[in-house]
């Protein structure tokens, strides 16, 4: 069996959690079909319901009050008994910060192999090997997991496409997994999450976005590409040469060593396209780059891409979306 952690925020489940269970079924399929099952810490309710309805195996839902609320430490005691109970083979996970904060915890509590940012399965059939970003995305590890099973693997968000998961006719069933967990062995106390902090936003969770580069010359310039944001209901994000320079919140950035983020819509403008750009947007679904330099690395990976000046393309653009 592969375990699935569906990762939730006060019962609204996190799209990389269906993210996590399409990377589980193209797993599956390797080891011949092996059944999935999702473990829901801290909820149920609606979350359980949705995750009922989908048909992709048996929902666990954990129910002790100590992790209705999100601790490290709570967390790792509650998984640890869900994965004794159930003796999977593979534990997924999305990679978010809620995890990392966890899982390395979890892996080392219960002495299993770990492996981290996963953007591809491959490997023959039964003998499954993952591949993960290294060096900022310059080079690409196959890892194979060593010693006993359970193995933890967590994937990068963006990498498998949630609109792929097949999902089942029949809902699946709800199963409540009761455990005790040890309140006196929390030694965290519950704050706001990193993406609720003043002024933060959650990139990883919209579903259109429009990023800057240094093409947009100066901060004073930024409207443009706010104009365009507004006209398209996008968020507005950046590479890191923008928010080093201090022009956008660093929340904002996208790359190796800002967010992931995988919208139906990555509209990149003046944006040339390094790798540890990429790494961060090269899931998205659809990428429309504007750049006027026309052997733009970006051009790459677009989907639509038009050579020219950002300011008179991104301005034509607004008023044709403002016409709607």
């Amino acid at each position: 069996m592969i375990l699935v952690v569906a990762e939730h925020r006060a019962g609204h489940l996190n799209r990389a959690t269906w993210e996590a269970a399409a990377a589980a079924q193209r797993l599956a399929q390797r080891l011949g079909a092996m059944p999935l099952a999702i473990v829901l810490p801290g909820a149920g309710g609606e979350a359980a319901q949705e995750l009922a309805a989908a048909g992709l195996g048996e929902v666990l839902t954990l129910t002790d009050p100590a992790i209705e609320t999100y601790t490290p430490d709570g967390y790792v005691m509650a998984l640890a008994a869900a994965v004794a109970a159930r003796a999977p083979r593979f534990v997924v996970l999305p990679h978010t910060y809620q995890t990392r904060d966890f899982v390395p915890a979890l892996a080392a509590r219960l002495t299993r192999s770990l492996i981290t940012d996963v953007t591809a399965i491959a490997g023959a059939a039964g003998a499954p090997t993952f591949l993960r970003p290294m060096f900022q995305g310059k080079l690409a590890a196959e890892v194979r997991p060593a010693g006993e099973s359970p193995w933890f693997v967590t994937v990068q968000v963006g990498a498998f496409r949630a609109d792929q998961l097949q999902r089942g006719s029949t809902a699946s069933p709800v199963t409540s997994l009761p455990v005790t967990i040890d309140r006196a062995a929390i030694r965290q106390v519950p704050e706001a999450p990193f993406q609720e902090a003043q002024r933060a936003v959650d990139l990883s969770q919209a579903a259109r976005i429009v990023a800057v580069g240094r093409g947009i010359k100066s901060k004073e310039q930024l409207p443009v590409a706010e104009a365009l944001a507004r006209a398209l209901g996008a968020e507005l994000a950046a590479s890191r040469p923008i928010c080093d320079s201090g022009w956008l919140p660093m929340e904002r950035q996208v790359g190796s060593s800002g967010q992931t983020v995988a919208p139906r819509l990555y509209v990149a403008l003046g944006i040339s396209g390094a790798i540890q750009h990429l790494v961060g947007m090269k899931g998205s679904r659809t990428i429309v780059a504007i750049n006027k330099d026309a052997d733009a690395p970006i051009f790459e990976v677009a989907d639509y891409g038009i050579v020219g000046d950002l300011f008179e393309i991104v301005p034509a653009l607004v008023a044709e979306l403002e016409k709607k």
